[in-house]
């Protein structure tokens, strides 16, 4: 065990509907982790915004909240958002979204690795062998038109797609650097450019771009997919794909698709990175309609404290979070890998405390 201390400074937004039931779970097992690796702490400060701020105080995402978000370290959030809470024009509050614009994390990162133990959706003996990532751009795209889109005389509405070469070469180089690491430890190392270039000029733009990082990447392999055939290609073999690149919209529908590859929503992490802030959320919302009664999965939040740990140590060169990160997955698939563990969403009886439970325990041996 190293004899320095790191500690690291960690923004937590509990957010809404199941979040504050999560969160203190995964802070626990984050201590634990990090405690058995050595050499590193985390220190955690609770950072208030969602939309049950919003329908108390109404300020969704306070000032303060956002300068203590951009000096951490890192960010960790739960689920934000209540569909009964709405603004003004009618959609919902989700100030993760303002966060990912304000701090320009460009690159949504998606995993999909298959838990042991659990019965998924596809039948295929194949599918033990999914593991690819999706890199969902978090900025623009058709989610540039965030609450500036318009109605015109109550008769046509009209939101934007943007796409920028800027943030589209940080992209496609952010998603050439991951196949490449992937490679080193056993992957295909290719990229799959998602898009919709045979229809608009946006997604034809998207692809020349991403040719053109590709020809500066010789040693990873480059192909293209229509957005829909790869929803038709995600179902029929989705062990063929290594790292999928996408704009925002189409990322933020194949995503779930991965999860549901997974068995569920409460099995998916995800982070949205930049090139200086990062934020670790599970892909799942904030499912208020089993708040209170103990049905939360808090699997994907596990996981995405663990990718948290992954990016501190390649950013701060602290190896201690990565061996931390590794137990933390070690000890969900060992909990998971004897099939009696099966959360709710999946049509068992495990719950929150008894998948914290048993993943402590194994994260305890």
């Amino acid at each position: 065990m190293s004899s320095t201390l790191k500690t690291f400074n960690i923004a937590v937004f509990s957010g809404d509907g199941i979040g504050p039931e999560i969160t203190p779970p995964c802070l626990e097992l984050l201590n634990t982790a990090c405690e058995k690796a050595g050499g590193v702490k985390l220190n955690f400060t609770d950072v208030p915004a969602g939309a049950a701020l919003y329908r108390d105080t109404g300020e969704s995402f306070p000032e303060t909240s956002k300068k203590t978000a951009k000096e951490a370290d890192a960010i960790l959030l739960s689920c934000m958002g209540l569909p009964a809470v709405r603004y003004p024009d009618g959609t919902e509050v989700s100030p993760q979204i303002d966060l990912r614009m304000q701090l320009g994390l460009y690159a949504g990162v998606r995993p999909v690795r298959l838990v042991p133990g659990l019965d998924l959706p596809l039948a295929s003996e194949k599918a033990k062998d999914i593991d690819l990532v999706l890199i969902r751009e978090s900025t623009e795209g058709l989610f540039a038109s965030h609450g500036k889109g318009t109605v015109e005389n109550d008769s046509i509405a009209k939101d934007t797609m943007v796409i920028t070469r800027a943030v589209s070469e940080r992209l496609f180089d952010f998603a050439f650097k991951l196949a490449s690491h992937r490679k080193q430890n056993g992957s295909e190392g290719k990229v799959t450019c998602v898009d919709k270039a045979n229809v608009f000029q946006s997604f034809a733009f998207f692809r020349k771009v991403f040719d053109e990082q590709a020809a500066l990447n010789p040693t990873i392999k480059a192909d293209h997919s229509y957005v829909d055939a790869m929803a038709l290609n995600l179902v029929r073999h989705p062990w063929h794909f290594d790292v999928l690149v996408t704009e925002n919209m189409f990322g933020d529908i194949l995503s779930d698709l991965g999860a549901a590859l997974m068995g569920g929503m409460g099995m998916a992490p995800s982070a949205d990175i930049g090139d200086e802030h990062a934020v670790f959320q599970p892909c799942h919302g904030s499912a208020p309609d089993i708040v209170g009664e103990g049905k939360a999965n808090p699997t994907a939040m596990f996981l995405s404290a663990a990718m948290m740990l992954d990016w501190l140590d390649q950013t701060h060169g602290m190896p201690s979070c990565s061996t931390a990160a590794n137990l933390i997955r070690e000890a969900v698939d060992s909990a998971f890998a004897p099939g009696t563990l099966i959360p709710y969403e999946l049509g068992g009886t495990a719950g929150t405390e008894a998948i914290t439970t048993a993943v402590m325990a194994q994260l305890n041996k």
